[in-house]
């Protein structure tokens, strides 16, 4: 008879290709993943791997039941999803994924929200970009996922929690320079300092700026807005930076702040998940929670003051 561990490791292995890396995955010894998928092929009566040393190429057959692996696996989490609501809200494990550019500034405030809140919450996180978080929420590997709205792909659902407006930040002793007449035109001659490709910030303020990507390849591409906000503070560019993350990353001996005089550009932070998933409840509550610890960190810090332009 199949199993769901023979499932799991090869559906693991399918995505990894390479044995070692899908045996540490799944937190068992090469040769024992090895076993389980042979015996799984057995069961099956076909060729499901190609064994190339460590790595492996999926045969046609491998493909197709790759892909209904998952698919069992996915309900078998939903099914166990629905069992632990019933517990109640907030309880268990559940897994969240956070964009690079809210992590450092909302995580540690949800950590204590959720130890205070919700004591029998095991809140795993991981911290990476938008494309594999949505990967990854898709595939099962994370619960739910904290992000910039909106997401494209139609198989999962969102929510909105907050607005995040976005504050121009110039090196200190150039302010003055910087009027509400001349903000955008001088915002076109500037160097925008960006997060290197593959982050959504950069695109956003690409966006916004409706900066040409002959601009943007002038620029620097930086791993972390700390590098960035130091670059401001010597003088090497400006850039575009969410309110969420100014208390934290601005110097403001300096780095100042200046505001867009009209309708200011923002993000909107929002939790996805899986349509399918049975803890809709889990992910309102979490909401409600976010959108609180949003609104108190927000009303304790040091206010986004624009800087004073002539």
């Amino acid at each position: 008879m199949v199993t769901f561990r023979q499932l799991r490791y090869f559906e693991t292995l399918s995505r990894t290709r390479h044995f070692g890396m899908a045996a540490s995955q799944c937190a068992v010894t090469q040769p024992a993943l090895s076993m389980q998928v042979k015996e799984l092929e057995q069961e099956l009566g076909i060729k499901l791997v190609e064994r190339r040393g460590n790595a492996v190429a999926l045969t046609v057959a491998g493909q197709e039941i790759a892909a209904r692996a998952e698919a069992i696996l996915n309900q078998v989490r939903e099914l166990t999803d629905y069992a632990r609501q019933q517990c109640g809200v907030l309880t268990g494990t559940l897994r969240l994924g956070i964009i690079p550019s809210v992590a450092p500034y909302l995580l540690p405030s949800l950590l204590g929200g959720v130890e205070a809140s919700y004591p029998s919450l095991d809140l795993l996180v991981r911290e990476t970009q938008t494309d594999t978080l949505i990967e990854e929420l898709i595939r099962g590997d994370l619960d739910a996922a904290l992000l910039a709205l909106p997401v494209s792909p139609s198989q999962l659902d969102t929510l909105e929690l907050f607005d995040d407006r976005f504050l121009i930040a110039v090196q200190a002793q150039t302010a003055r320079g910087w009027t509400p007449d001349n903000l955008h035109a001088r915002m076109m001659r500037e160097r925008l300092l960006l997060l290197e490709e593959g982050h959504c910030l950069r695109d956003q303020a690409l966006q916004f700026c409706q900066v040409a990507n002959v601009q943007a390849r002038k620029a620097l591409g930086a791993a972390s807005l700390t590098t960035i906000m130091q670059m401001v503070a010597a003088g090497h560019g400006i850039t575009l930076l969410p309110e969420l993350c100014a208390e934290a990353e601005v110097d403001r001996q300096r780095i100042a702040l200046i505001q867009f005089p009209d309708e200011p550009p923002k993000r909107t932070i929002g939790l996805a998940w899986r349509r399918t998933s049975g803890r809709k409840a889990d992910f309102a509550a979490l909401g409600e929670l976010i959108r609180a610890i949003r609104t108190k960190d927000a009303a304790g810090a040091k206010p986004a003051k624009p800087a004073d332009v002539d």
